[in-house]
């Protein structure tokens, strides 16, 4: 039986960020993955892509993180020799009757406090990115990509330097709160005794909660694992930025965007549908549904298109809901005291890594 001060579940970006942020002001914190290694679900599976936060609700936790750790983020890349490119993007719309919707996402943008956007008309469209069919776009210069895995790489390392303890191959069993603590029981039989557990298990965010007695179905905390697919197409070249439909009104998807990596590549993605099983397989079931939705702004062939990757989100939001916050908090109220939950962490989690982790420290003082 090992005694631990902070305990962080999960070593994804999130639980990564929280290691580093809090291991600068904390002697004894340890991070467990159940994994061999970091990141090597959500992720590591997604377009890498930097938001700005024009998307979400104002005042959402989504909008707020976004935008602050959005910035957190380029700083803490330039300053680490992190390989990342500030493109910006560009959401189109490809009739006129859809020039409304961009003008209120730009409005929500502003709410938002996002800096730098711009609507801009058919023939700068075309000078910016030949290739790209729009009647108007909405130009978004602060969004950008960047290498995940440099970044959760970096962010292992200044964990370690300032002290803390990564263990991976650690797959929690059970919880259970002992006076002032938690025993947490793994699999390969090891029992931490820790004062304050944190909760970035991703995928399983909801299963731990669960684990240490919290109700999924009364707190609506259930996770509902919603599945993207990429392909990649290698005859499309020279495009500049990251190309945006307008989002799915339902709040499920950004739509199927064209994004480019850190050596120009294109690739096409995500699309969205529920799914009960983590299952990494890819068919071409939805390829139409990809021509469909990328012939819309870009001119590609069936032969053109390539499958790719895929990822797998956790969502708090199921297939009829509304949109659902990042759920980020301390359960005194449950008679939890020092167990924190970071559940529904999904896009923009990446973006907000850092700032989810000052909010989280924030949340032990």
């Amino acid at each position: 039986m090992e005694k631990v001060d902070k305990l962080i579940i999960g070593a994804g970006v999130i639980g990564l960020s929280v290691a580093k942020v809090l291991s600068e002001v904390y002697d004894d914190v340890v991070v467990v993955d159940k994994e061999r290694s970091f990141g090597l679900h959500t992720s590591s599976r997604n377009s890498e892509v930097l938001h700005s936060g024009i998307y979400y609700p104002q005042n959402s936790y989504k909008a707020k993180l976004c935008v602050k750790g959005l910035n957190m983020l380029y700083n803490f890349a330039r300053n680490n020799n992190i390989q990342y490119n500030n493109c910006g993007k560009l959401i189109v719309a490809t009739q006129e009757e859809e020039i409304p919707e961009l003008i209120k996402l730009k409005e929500n943008g502003v709410k938002n406090g996002v800096q730098d956007l711009e609507l801009i008309e058919e023939d700068e469209c075309k000078n910016l990115e030949p290739q790209i069919k729009a009647v108007k776009a909405l130009k978004v210069k602060s969004t950008g990509i960047i290498d995940t895995h440099e970044l959760m790489q970096k962010l292992e390392k200044k964990a370690e330097e300032n002290g803390a303890f990564l263990v991976y191959k650690m797959e929690v069993v059970s919880i259970n709160r002992r006076n002032d603590s938690y025993q947490v029981n793994f699999g390969n039989g090891d029992i931490f005794v820790a004062q304050t557990v944190i909760n970035c298990a991703g995928l399983h965010s909801d299963r731990i909660a669960s684990k240490v007695g919290i109700s999924l179905k009364r707190e609506k905390l259930k996770l509902h694992w919603c599945k993207g697919e990429y392909y990649k197409s290698n005859r499309i070249q020279n495009i500049e930025h990251l190309i945006y439909p307008l989002p799915d009104p339902t709040g499920v998807s950004l739509g199927i965007h064209l994004t480019i990596n850190l050596n120009s590549e294109v690739r096409f993605g995500p699309n969205a549908y529920y799914v009960n099983e983590l299952d990494y397989k890819m068919d071409e079931k939805y390829k139409q549904e990809f021509l469909s939705a990328i012939n819309r702004y870009i001119e590609v062939e069936a032969d053109e298109l390539h499958l790719d990757d895929c990822g797998i989100r956790p969502k708090l939001q199921g297939p009829n809901d509304d949109f659902r916050d990042f759920y980020i908090k301390e359960e005194s109220d449950k008679n939890l005291p020092n167990f924190i939950n970071a559940i529904g962490i999904e896009s923009p989690g990446l973006t907000s890594c850092l700032a989810i982790a000052e909010r989280i420290k924030d949340l032990l003082n």
